[in-house]
Order: structure tokens, then sequence, then C-alpha cells
């Protein structure tokens, strides 16, 4: 059967710093869900977790009792609204979670790709597409390391153009990744059981990429039987306008079916 797109699990409100959109309530939220008739739907407002040494200025705020704001959640018939969290990986290779407190989410999503927080995610050695390729590889690795409860968590937007200096030049960093090294990768994330990242943002195709490109790690992820599920990763309410049809045309081009789809552990 031909995957369902029914979930999303990376959505951002007005409470995360990047967003402050006032329209961007979690109601609204729910709203979109009802719209698309998801039935599974998470908020992931970026977090750092205060027992965590080395937030950044921009993450120090974003702690738990700053994102917990958005509590209790508003629900609806048919629908689960979860509550979870992107948090973020440091230059170090340090996580902004610690086990204990994942035990506070339902879901949480780790980034490593957010290659755009000079001298917090990288350092001015590393501004070249080789040195981006090589941490692309460095910090996928290191995250599946983690001692973390891998079964609620997700690894957000793997082609996020965020790997480059700009979106024009990501091509030309996914193109050093070695494939071989792909495999490797998805081969541990399989085994490990963590979810990987359908992002709607990614596969708009409204530039000039090349989509085989950008295909090819989830390809290479779905050969290894890693598991998918979708994300608006959303900010603004207008984020919510072509999420459907870009996760639809994703589905198709990879071809998944509900064999494919995440499923976080009861």
């Amino acid at each position: 059967m031909r995957y369902v797109f029914d979930n999303d699990l990376h959505i951002h409100s007005k409470i995360s710093y990047c967003s402050s959109d006032e329209k961007h309530t979690t109601e609204r939220i729910l709203e979109y869900a009802k719209e698309n008739n998801l039935k599974t739907i998470c908020l992931t407002d970026h977090f750092w977790d205060e027992t965590v040494e080395g937030a950044s200025n921009w993450y120090k705020g974003q702690n738990y009792g700053w994102i917990s704001r958005a509590l209790p959640l508003p629900q609806a018939d048919g629908i689960k609204f979860m509550f979870g969290c992107e948090t973020e990986m440091d230059k170090f290779l340090n996580v902004g979670i610690s086990k204990e407190t994942c035990d506070k989410f339902d879901f949480i999503v780790i980034p490593t790709t957010h290659l755009h927080m000079m001298n917090f995610t990288l350092t001015s050695e590393d501004d070249t597409f080789e040195r981006r390729a090589q941490l692309w590889v460095d910090r996928f690795d290191a995250l599946l390391n983690k001692d973390l409860p891998f079964e609620k968590i997700g690894i957000a937007h793997l082609t996020c153009s965020l790997i480059s200096s700009t979106r024009e030049e990501y091509p030309e960093v996914l193109k050093l990744i070695p494939e071989e090294e792909m495999w490797r990768l998805f081969k541990k994330a399989a085994k490990l059981g963590v979810g990987i990242e359908l992002n709607a943002s990614c596969f708009s195709f409204s530039y000039n990429e090349d989509h085989e490109l950008i295909l090819k790690p989830y390809k290479i992820a779905k050969e290894c039987g890693c598991k998918f599920y979708c994300c608006s990763d959303a900010h603004h309410p207008a984020d919510f306008e072509d999420v459907k049809k870009n996760i639809e045309k994703v589905i198709d081009l990879l071809n998944l079916t509900e064999d494919d789809k995440f499923h976080l552990a009861k």
C-alpha cells in the first residue's frame, strides 16, 4: 500500500525564536492537521537542555521552561497532537539534550545539517565545500553513536540547503559526500530504528537543482531499511501551503509504501 501522508512530526510555533509569529499558534497548527487529514502531529520548538553546557546565546533562552509554555496542547478527535522539540548538535558534536530530559518529550528532532551557525555548529576553517561534505558524514555518524532513545528520535532534513553558505551552492556539497558513506550511515540508522525525515521544503524543486542528487540519500536510506516520517518544518501558517503537494511528490518519487513509515514505539 502506498505511503499515506498522515503525519507531520516537525512543526514549530510562535515560541521558537525563528518564528515569533503571533498567528502561528498551536490552535492554528491543529487546524492544519484537520485540513490535511493528519492523524499524528508533533510540536518541535527549538530547544537546548539547561542541564547541558554549551548553548549558544540564541539557544540559551529556549530551555524547557520556555518551550513548555505551549502546554497543554489543544486536541481534536482522531488527531494525536504530541509534545516534542528540535534540539541541536554543536561544533564539538555535543547534542543539546540529556538522555534523562528525553523522557519529557514524545519525539525529538535532531538536525545534523544546521551548518549556518558560524562558531556554534562549525568554524571558519569548515567553510569549504569539502569540509562541509565531511561534516555531513561526521555529524551524522556522531549522532548515531550517542546514547539516546532512537526509537523516539528523528534526523532532520539531511538535504537541507543550510549545509552550504547559500541555497544555490548546496548541491555542490551533496556531490562531495561519498556514496559508500551514505550506505554505511543509513545501515547504521536502520539498525538503531531512528526516523529519517522527509522535509517538505527539501522537495520543493522550485530552483535549479539536480533532483536525483537530492533524492539519492533517501533512496539509499530506503534500500537500507530506514523508516520515514513527514515534516512541514513550518514556522509560519503560510509554510503549510505546499506541504501536502511536496510530500506527496516525494512519496511517489521514492515509491514509498506503508512499510517504509516510521512509527513511534508505544
